[in-house]
């Protein structure tokens, strides 16, 4: 068979680049296949995958050579708009393919600029196989971050595409969304799709992959079956990827042979363990003074139509100095509007919201910015300046603080910025700008900070630095607020998980209490880690949240006990 994408010795760069981004790559691509491509921020996997709709050598102009040929089509010798017939891609960045102010219209757009009769009929069916149907007659802004994603994907398979390339299709959304993504995915590949998904997570490599290609620097490593990849566990760490969990626990055992990438294929290899630890009870840490208390707050949008869109019902919470909340739940359960109501920018319908102290309804936002920083889950908002150093130091210079210089030159060194301080934020990398986001928060000096997503679309390397930087905001902050989908994150990071869903508190407690219970799970549409199923799969009564725990917990002499009597 013919493969449906070939690459032929490309090498590309970009105007005003050092290198190229691309060194000489050669691949191919088999129709029907469903490849992940893997690498850390900046290999070039971005950049491969816009060679195959013609965005290189199209729109992006550079030093470019070498040959794309889609279809038995040579990329270079077709305008974006016919390659766009058959490659259909969702990118990173997706909310810049939204145009269209209402859910229908968007999903309309493309084959109506198309010509095609039928363009309702096909944006309808798209958004029913996304699950957006029933908010088809929505306004892009009523919409989740998640919601906008799967938007996106809806728009470009109105055209019904022989290859569809998702760039980090599930960075922005809840466990059960992203299940739900991949499944839809994966339904599209068993129809014959050709899919090319760039992924940081590899559980879902794991699950629905065929083949994997690794990337580092502009240059392809490897193109191997998704088992064999995901086997390579030194290569993939030193290439800032996670192997799978249940992989990675494997290997530090030292298991013989081939490892398992999936529960499944993990539990019989550890079933003969024993685990006789009991599970531990972890109180919530408080304190006296409460910094944040919601009293029965209601809070819904105005519609253009007049109506009233409900986000959040009758919600009651108290926020302590010492608090490091995860807040977790599916897309559209109200995470992010909760968080803003807490700045003072958007007002509640009815009931109290009281913010150390003041009536953060009577409170103008200025003066509750001195209290509390939100930083957005597209970091790109908290830049309002022409380069690092200015946005960090903005907030600072607006109050006339005499010492702003040397606290924006000790953020810099404290953020890894140093070098980028006269670089436009806007120009940085997803990690970088994630980074000179939080120093614009701190640089505020607030009590509380809130965080909307902030290891979404981050390698391991990246990711790491920033849970670093979430450590180190424990001892300068008086309470921490994260929303997130990542239940890595949430376990490492908070002595608090609130949970949400339909806009309601479900559950308020602690790690142990949010994953052990089946049912909550389930309503909220959340995943526990995957090295915590493991091992209640294998038996173990104590919860296990991390690869270093579960080897830990492994070796122990209890968890041999009856093994080796």
């Amino acid at each position: 068979m013919k493969p449906i994408i070939e690459i032929k010795n490309v090498k590309y760069q970009y105007p005003g680049a050092d290198k190229p981004v691309l060194n000489h790559v050669s691949l191919s691509v088999d129709k029907g296949d469903f490849v992940a491509i893997l690498g850390g921020n900046g290999s070039g996997k971005s950049t491969l995958c816009k060679l195959i709709n013609g965005l290189i050598p199209h729109y992006y102009v550079g030093d470019y050579s070498g040959e794309v040929l889609v279809k038995g089509m040579a990329a270079e010798k077709h305008k974006v708009a016919e390659l766009s017939r058959h490659v259909g891609y969702v990118y990173q960045d997706f909310e810049n393919q939204i145009v269209s102010p209402k859910v229908i219209e968007d999903a309309e757009f493309a084959p109506l600029h198309y010509g095609l009769a039928d363009y309702h009929e096909r944006a309808v069916h798209a958004l029913d196989v996304v699950g957006l149907i029933d908010q088809q007659h929505k306004f892009i802004w009523q919409l989740s971050g998640g919601q906008k994603h799967l938007l996106a994907l809806a728009s470009i398979l109105s055209l019904n595409p022989d290859i569809i390339i998702m760039d980090e299709p599930v960075a922005q959304l809840d466990p059960q969304h992203a299940r739900e993504i991949y499944d839809i995915l994966k339904k599209l590949n068993d129809e014959g799709k050709t899919i090319i998904v760039i992924e940081h997570h590899t559980e879902f490599v794991a699950a629905y992959a065929r083949n994997v290609i690794l990337m580092d620097q502009g240059d392809v490593l490897f193109k191997k079956p998704v088992k064999e990849a995901l086997n390579e566990v030194d290569v993939l760490l030193e290439h800032q990827i996670y192997p799978p969990q249940v992989t990675q626990a494997a290997a530090k055992i030292g298991t013989s042979g081939i490892l398992p990438i999936t529960i499944g294929e993990a539990i019989p290899l550890m079933a003969s363990i024993v685990e006789c630890e009991q599970n531990t009870v972890h109180k919530l840490r408080t304190e006296d003074k409460p910094l944040v208390t919601f009293e029965d707050v209601t809070f819904s949008y105005k519609t253009i139509t007049r109506e009233r869109d409900q986000v959040l019902h009758d919600v009651n919470l108290t926020i302590h100095q010492g608090d490091y909340i995860a807040l977790v739940g599916n897309n559209g359960a109200g995470k992010s509007s909760l968080m803003r109501l807490i700045t003072g920018l958007v007002k509640q319908e009815k009931g109290q919201i009281a913010l150390d102290g003041k009536d953060v309804r009577k409170t103008p936002p200025e003066h509750l910015a001195e209290i509390v920083t939100y930083i957005h889950q597209n970091p790109e908002h908290m830049f309002i300046d022409d380069c690092v150093k200015k946005d960090i130091g903005f907030y600072m210079k607006a109050r006339k603080d005499p010492r702003t210089e040397e606290k924006v030159a000790n953020l810099l060194k404290q953020f890894e910025l140093t070098d980028l301080a006269e670089r436009d934020s806007r120009l940085l990398s997803g990690g970088q700008q994630r980074r000179a986001s939080l120093a614009v928060g701190v640089g505020m000096q607030p009590k509380l900070m809130l965080l909307d997503e902030p290891t979404a679309n981050l390698d391991i390397a990246t990711r790491k630095h920033i849970t670093r930087i979430l450590e180190e905001l424990k001892t300068q902050l008086q309470a921490v607020v994260i929303a997130t989908h990542d239940m890595q994150l949430a376990c490492e990071f908070a002595n608090r998980i609130i949970v949400m869903h339909e806009g309601r508190i479900i559950h308020d407690g602690t790690k142990a209490s949010v994953f052990t219970n089946h049912n909550l799970l389930k309503k909220a549409g959340l995943n526990p880690p995957q090295i915590f199923t493991l091992a209640k799969k294998l038996g173990w009564e104590r919860p296990v949240y991390t690869v270093d725990d579960f080897i830990e917990l492994y070796q122990s002499k209890e968890a041999w006990d009856g093994v080796h009597a």
